[in-house]
């Protein structure tokens, strides 16, 4: 086979880190599961590779300082209660 026999596909883009609790705080507005703000989350398909590093390189600090509201991605899966 000739290399133009294969098809060249776009690299997949950097994957979410929404882990499905889906719950802003409402003293932040940041996600209590991924830490990003709404914005964040209704731009992330839109947004190219450098802006959403931008943002995951934010969240560890974010989940940080939301301390025990925030919702770890165990906690989602056992269905632990979300805080509201």
């Amino acid at each position: 086979m000739a290399a133009a026999d294969f098809i060249a596909f776009p690299a997949p883009k950097m994957a979410s880190p929404c882990n499905l609790v889906c719950t802003l705080d409402k003293a932040t507005g940041w996600c209590l599961g991924c830490g990003r703000s709404g914005s964040e989350i209704a731009g992330w398909s839109a947004g190219d590779d450098a802006a959403r590093q931008a943002i995951l390189d934010q969240l560890p600090a974010r989940i940080r300082l939301l301390g025990d509201r925030a919702v770890s991605t165990d906690d989602a899966v056992r269905g632990a209660p979300t805080p509201r």
